[in-house]
């Protein structure tokens, strides 16, 4: 597995990680254990070893499985999570305060079975809190041990410039692919003149630019993307024309679609470093060949004219969570 550095300076990772959302059953799926530790597992062999999760994927759920998984296996990972959405019976809410940041961590570190954390993450911009306290209490985590890394996930650039002059950000997480081309705007550029890594995660567009999905039918009856608008009527059906036309593109590549979108994302930059979500070793294997698929200044062209920004239908969230980004 080839590595990439989070910052010019930051600590060597795999220039692909590991999303790991989806194997806590979030999609509406049923859950496979066994099948998610299987796959954990498997992507330690591959060499991958940033492996992302957050406390609100389950809720808790997630980090519980990634600390039995990993047991014994800690030293071989660079392991990120994230405070900040709080679930409960109702709609999420975003705390981003100190007081919460120093009970979150204590209650990661527990679940996740380790006494430090390599990346920390503010999973949402607390509006009711400076960004400058959010960092502040994590720079003092640095300083107790508990965290090595800080990282802002869904932020704004300005918000994120605010939080670097507090501490150094290492790592910025944000939705990133063919289909959700937003950070091109501002943020990576701003990401690469600070020095930290830009972390996409959904760089398959939940699953979609995979061609894999035919029809809002093939998601479980508690799958979230049938709330999301670009899975919804009209602009599901324009959206599958771009996927295969990607699908088309691929093929002439002799890759898979997955391999081909992940390809583009990899190619925007050595400070780049995405993070496909899967709960299942296949594809696992098939996003890790990724690594090896070049594109050339033409191909990376023609996608782009296949695919130009903006070109995707629907919003990527709801209302309701597009209020929850800083963006």
């Amino acid at each position: 597995m080839k590595t990439r550095n989070l910052g010019p300076s930051g600590p060597a990772v795999s220039a692909i990680g590991l999303g790991c959302m989806s194997m806590s059953p979030v999609y509406g799926q049923k859950e496979d254990r066994g099948e998610a530790i299987a796959t954990l597992h498997r992507a330690i062999e591959l060499g991958i070893n940033l492996v992302d999760t957050a406390d609100s994927y389950g809720p808790h759920h997630n980090e519980e499985l990634l600390g039995e998984a990993l047991t014994g296996r800690r030293d071989r990972v660079f392991l990120a999570t994230k405070f900040g959405v709080v679930r409960g019976s109702g709609e999420p809410t975003i705390n981003g305060s100190p007081a919460y940041a120093r009970s979150a961590v204590e209650a990661s570190l527990r679940r996740l079975r380790t006494d430090y954390i390599d990346l920390y993450y503010l999973h949402r911009v607390d509006p009711t809190v400076p960004i400058e306290d959010s960092v502040g209490v994590l720079a003092d985590l640095i300083k107790q041990g508990k965290v090595r890394y800080i990282g802002l996930s869904e932020v704004a650039p300005a918000t994120l410039e605010r939080g670097h002059r507090v501490h150094p950000i290492t790592a910025v997480e944000s939705e990133y692919s063919l289909w959700t081309r937003d950070p091109e705007k501002e943020l990576m550029a701003v990401c690469e003149r600070i020095g930290a890594a830009f972390v996409p995660f959904s760089p398959l567009g939940r699953g979609f630019l995979t061609g894999e999905i035919r029809s809002p039918d093939d998601f479980d009856p508690g799958d979230r993307r049938r709330h999301y608008p670009r899975f919804q009527g009209a602009n599901f059906e324009a959206n599958l024309r771009l996927a295969d036309k990607v699908k088309e593109l691929a093929t002439k590549k002799g890759v898979t679609p997955s391999q081909l979108a992940l390809a583009w994302v990899l190619a925007k930059g050595p400070h780049v470093v995405p993070i496909p979500g899967t709960r299942r070793r296949k594809y696992l294997e098939d996003n890790a060949g990724a690594v090896e698929v070049a594109l050339s200044r033409a191909e990376m062209d023609e996608i782009d004219d296949t695919f130009p920004p903006d070109v995707v239908s629907g919003e990527r969230y709801p209302a309701s969570m597009l209020k929850a980004t800083n963006g």
